[in-house]
């Protein structure tokens, strides 16, 4: 029987993966990358650091579920793997959980402000890369703060309690991340997320 292309050696290598549910071949960091332990469990990495060959599919609950279904990731692995009931759930509360980390790093950083005067002097001074607005804050609020910024990047996936708590505070509606590799990853993770949640 011939290797499957999914775990091809020269796969493994490259900066590109290929969706073992809908066989597209995208860059890893617009993929969502599984492992299988030693015991067979299969866990979602969507910090591609857990040893061992990756299982990668794209970035929508639906190719999730759908590998879930064929047992897909079996096929792959070529054994037995234990894939969780809620592996879904677990994926997007994963992803969920990261930007939240990151933006936590950005803040300790001193890479990111919350607050509506602290965000607009940020925008004023032209030193923003990535805004956030509470998806559970009124519109118009958040539609002035990313109209002062045109061509900043506005993610919207994350309540003001969940924003607010990145903060040590009880809710936050407008967050402002600065130029850096913090504000590119989270922009990568927040892409996998909305993708996810489609």
């Amino acid at each position: 029987m011939a290797e499957s292309p999914d775990l091809d050696e020269e796969e493994e290598v490259g900066p590109e993966r290929r969706c073992i549910v809908t066989g597209q071949v995208r860059p890893k960091s617009e993929l969502l990358r599984f492992a299988v332990a030693p015991d067979g469990t299969l866990f979602p990495d969507p910090g591609h650091e857990l040893p061992g060959r990756g299982i990668w599919l794209s970035a929508s609950r639906d190719v999730v579920n759908t590998a879930v279904v064929k047992r897909s990731f079996a096929r792959v692995a070529r054994r037995q793997v234990v894939v969780p009931e809620d592996l879904a759930d677990r994926v997007e509360a994963l992803l969920a959980r990261r930007c939240l980390d990151v933006l936590g790093l950005a803040r300790r950083a001193g890479q990111a402000v919350c607050g509506f005067e602290k965000v607009c002097a940020e925008i004023k001074a032209r030193r923003a890369a990535v805004l956030l607005g509470a998806r559970d804050a009124a519109r118009d609020g958040r539609a002035k703060v990313q109209a002062m910024a045109p061509g900043v990047p506005a993610i919207e996936l994350f309540d003001g309690a969940e924003l607010g708590t990145v903060f040590g505070r009880d809710a936050a509606v407008h967050v402002c991340v600065l130029p850096g590799r913090l504000a590119q990853r989270l922009k990568d993770g927040a892409a996998l997320l909305a993708g996810f949640r489609g």
